[in-house]
């Protein structure tokens, strides 16, 4: 007796396999991050100065004025990268390619450092005023005394100047004319130590900076006003029998 052949059971279709979940994007790595280092760079004195120098053109030809100047400085200085420093600049000119301003003060060659003036006194008064030449560092201690700097009609052979003052129950003064950089570093003990800063319009003007500090004294710089310099350059070769 034949048997009789039962009928294979339909293969059922096998389940589609699911495709693998796509990986997570990996994170950046430090180099996609900083893929704009101009931005995200940090700011040197370099950038800082730079900027600086923009704004105190802008102010000179009216293009903002002393207040706006002042705000856009303190925002220049607070600035940590690059990036925050282009937007103080982004609506005036020479924000993207500035080109280097030719000098307008003929200063002479860099010099090595020599010794510092020294102006000392002790129970008495000393002045140094009118036409002289200033050093690059002076040293100026009062005990008991007066001692009165005026470089509205100094010239400045070097761009930077340091006048280190120290008063001990005495008084120490500096005049500087009105369109040059001062700025100062020090503190008073009982005593008065005050620098009115200013920041000369003209890039290229010299820098006074005052450090110190008074016991029982008084250090003070400021402008004198009406006193300028109008022709640093030509001054200088007077001078110097140019």
């Amino acid at each position: 007796m034949d048997l009789e052949k039962k009928p294979e059971p339909e293969k059922q279709p096998e389940p589609q396999r699911q495709a693998a979940p796509a990986k997570p994007a990996e994170p950046a790595t430090a180099e996609t991050v900083f893929a704009d280092p101009q931005g995200s760079l940090r700011a040197s004195d370099a950038d800082r100065d730079r900027i600086a120098d923009i704004l105190r053109d802008a102010l000179a030809e009216g293009r903002i004025d002393a207040e706006e100047h002042s705000d856009r400085i303190d925002a220049v200085y607070r600035a940590k990268t690059v990036g925050e420093l282009e937007p103080i600049v982004r609506d005036l000119p020479g924000a993207r390619t500035r080109k280097e301003p030719a000098p307008d003060y003929g200063y002479g060659p860099e010099e090595a450092d020599g010794p510092p003036a020294n102006l000392v006194a002790i129970f008495s008064s000393t002045t140094r005023k009118g036409r002289w030449r200033v050093s690059r560092r002076t040293n100026a201690f009062a005990l008991f005394g007066n001692i009165e700097i005026d470089l509205t009609e100094a010239i400045f052979a070097q761009r930077l100047t340091t006048i280190n003052a120290t008063s001990i129950f005495g008084n120490v003064e500096v005049r500087v004319p009105e369109n040059i950089s001062l700025r100062g570093n020090g503190s008073g003990i009982f005593g008065n130590f005050e620098v009115v800063t200013l920041e000369g319009v003209d890039p290229q003007a010299p820098v006074v900076v005052i450090n110190g500090y008074s016991v029982f004294g008084n250090v003070e710089a400021r402008p004198k006003r009406g006193k300028w310099i109008t022709d640093l350059q030509d001054k200088l070769r007077k001078h110097l029998g140019h």
